[in-house]
């Protein structure tokens, strides 16, 4: 094997490497961590688990005769269409169905079902307890202050469609899974020859050259003829189509649409005060105290009772001051080193007695209450505001959980957008025609406001005219009542309406190729042997200063990094060649030449080879569970509803959609 295609083995592994840590989508993989199932990750109904027996019309794979419906299907495709559209804003079920997603989710489904189906055979189990405690873990479920609230978990259960019951099992579900490929997960071990090999990788440094070759340096070029800009609008239909745009009509509610009903009372504020134990008065005793067997402490007790000081009948039994003075205890410091029972007896006497002999853990204790002093906390004036500010946060968080579950109730009802927002009195907002990601093309200087663009996700999940709906702004603070008036199709303007701007990007195009001709060129030359200095020189047109670049694999292989095109090219690159790279937006193209390499030693990096051999490990863990779940399936019976499958695939796509 020669040195050059080493290289390249080590790095197609290390593309590996990375996309190990930034694309964790099958569902084998994340449920290894805490499954974290919020409110896109529940569904619209259905626990998904049918019966047991054959395959029915309803149902799209069977595993050991546990059934996957048509309905848990849909709702997990929804579910990663939804986080899909987060980023893609623009893709549908239909783009989402022709990549093949739905045939990818019904395998992560097998996958998960078969392994808690295997793993309820090998004897594992799941709690009540263990679900609760990763319900409450969500942080969905939480209300103002941090807490899980049980009405805010059944609100967005009743928006999602969805049972307790439902939620429950597929937690169920998701924590064996995790249970038993978990320890299959953490076993991955990587030599320390590998890891130091990578390590080293990591440490390697390149140098070379980049040249641009601009578009703009290539002049404006003869005048498009109406029959070539007939042609590049026709070819070019999907850059200027417009997508499709809603009117969507918003009412926002948040604090200050309660605030009325969320002051803190005085009522509420003292009895705030009293509740809180830290701000009770607080009694503390000066003590005294021997600690001797039952019949010595009887004597010291007589003698003290006779008339002898506590100190000096101490001191016969042999205690020094020292040794018997305790200062300043509360009751409950005074339990810690004694006893309850011997604290409640000391601290029940009044002031100058002498307690005792009572019996603790260490001997009989002979205590004399020296002197009782009472100290008050903060004056309830010094905390009012904190108590009110605390009070009115939690009443807030109440009246807004309140307010949503009245307008949802309404929505159930059958009330319409206008009728809600004048019963709840709300503020009614109208857009202009807005793409998904808020643009508004078509309406020249219209802004989107702050508060629109948490809305856009389900305002593009309804149809104008039917019911509204409430969407989060900012989960558990503010909340805004939707409704979609009207929808405009996605359509491509006239090429009259757009002939300026047609004309300008074919002018960019013809210049881009005319560009890409001209670094062409200078690449054929480099490769061919001449220098690059002399292959630029050589170019027809005036050309800006050719710039060096020095890097290591390390620093461009940062997850966070923003990594220059070219410079990411040069690692990809045999020393001494180059090769053409297209710059951002058509504006010309960069000649990458690659001229040194400098190999890395980890050895001069300790911490990094530790840092790779962990960050294979994890890689490694997640094949391990993914080969482990594949032998799980081996084991089980599963069979697949092709017929249901496709019919399925069918109604999700729509009428008039093709395979």
């Amino acid at each position: 094997m020669t040195r050059e295609n080493h290289r390249r083995i080590q790095d197609k592994m290390l593309s590996i490497f990375r996309r190990g840590f930034m694309a964790k989508i099958m569902l084998v993989v994340l449920v290894i961590g805490l499954i974290a199932i919020v409110i896109t990750g529940f569904g619209t109904g259905g626990s998904g688990v049918g019966g047991l027996g054959g395959i029915s019309g309803t149902t799209v794979a069977s595993i050991e005769g546990e059934e996957l419906s048509s309905a848990r299907l849909t709702d997990e495709a929804q579910r990663q269409l939804t986080r899909l559209r987060r980023e893609q804003p623009e893709l549908d079920m239909a783009a989402f169905l022709q990549k093949g997603a739905l045939e990818e989710v019904l395998e992560q489904l097998v996958d998960l079902t078969a392994a808690a189906v295997f793993g309820r055979e090998q004897g594992l189990g799941v709690s009540r307890r263990m679900i609760d405690r990763d319900i409450a873990s969500i942080q969905d479920f939480h209300d103002l202050t941090g807490r899980f609230d049980d009405s805010t978990f059944r609100r967005i259960l009743a928006q999602e469609n969805m049972t307790e019951q439902q939620v429950r099992d597929d937690f169920a579900t998701r924590l064996l899974q995790r249970q038993l490929l978990g320890p299959v997960a953490r076993a991955a071990h990587v030599p320390d020859a590998i890891a130091n090999q990578y390590a080293s990788l990591l440490l390697e440094s390149r140098s070379g050259i980049v040249g641009a070759v601009p578009s703009a340096a290539m002049g404006a070029g003869a005048e498009p003829g109406e029959a070539e800009l007939a042609a590049f609008y026709r070819t070019s239909r999907a850059r200027y189509t417009i997508p499709e745009r809603r009117v969507i009509r918003y009412a926002v509610f948040g604090p200050e649409t309660v605030a009325a009903q969320s002051q803190a009372t005085d009522a509420e504020i003292e009895a705030a005060y009293r509740s809180n134990p830290a701000n009770a008065a607080r009694e503390t005793r000066r003590l005294s105290q021997v600690v001797l067997p039952e019949a010595q402490a009887k004597a010291l007790a007589r003698k003290v009772a006779g008339g002898a000081g506590f100190a000096a009948a101490a001191a016969q039994a042999g205690r020094s001051a020292a040794d018997i003075a305790l200062g300043a205890n509360s009751r409950e410091e005074y339990a810690a080193k004694s006893s309850p029972a011997v604290a409640a007896a000391v601290f029940g006497a009044a002031e100058g007695a002498t307690v005792g002999p009572v019996r603790g853990p260490f001997g009989w204790h002979v205590v004399k209450v020296e002197d009782i002093a009472v100290s008050t906390t903060k004056p309830l004036d010094s905390v009012r505001g904190e108590l009110a500010a605390q009070i009115q946060k939690s009443k807030t968080a109440n009246a807004l959980n309140d307010l949503a579950g009245r307008i949802e109730n309404s929505i159930s009802d059958g009330s319409t957008f206008d009728e809600i927002v004048a019963a709840q009195k709300l503020a009614v907002t109208e857009t202009a025609p807005v793409t998904a990601t808020g643009a508004a093309p078509g309406t020249p200087g219209w802004q989107a406001p702050a508060e629109l663009q948490p809305l856009l996700e389900g305002a593009f999940a309804i149809e104008p005219g039917e019911d509204p709906a409430v969407e989060a702004i900012q989960e558990n603070q503010r909340y805004a009542l939707i409704a979609v008036t009207r929808a405009i199709p996605a359509a491509v303007p006239p090429l009259a309406s757009i002939r300026d701007r047609v004309k300008a990007d074919l002018v960019v195009r013809r210049a881009s190729e005319r560009a890409r001709a001209v670094a062409s060129a200078i690449v054929a030359r480099i490769n061919a042997g001449t220098p690059p200095a002399k292959a630029f020189a050589q170019a027809q047109v005036k050309l800006p200063p050719v710039q060096t670049l020095t890097a290591t694999r390390r620093e461009i292989a940062r997850a966070d990094a923003e990594v220059p095109p070219p410079l990411a090219m040069m690692f990809s690159l045999p020393r001494g060649k180059a090769r053409l790279l297209p710059a951002p937006d058509g504006r010309g193209w960069f000649v990458v030449y690659l001229d040194k390499i400098v190999p890395g030693d980890a050895g001069k990096e300790p911490g990094l080879t530790q840092a790779v051999r962990n960050q294979f490990g994890a890689i490694i863990g997640e094949e391990y569970a993914r080969q482990f779940t594949a032998a799980i399936r081996d084991d089980l019976e599963i069979e697949r509803n092709e017929d249901a499958l496709r019919k399925l695939k069918a109604e999700l796509a729509g009428p008039g959609a093709t395979q």
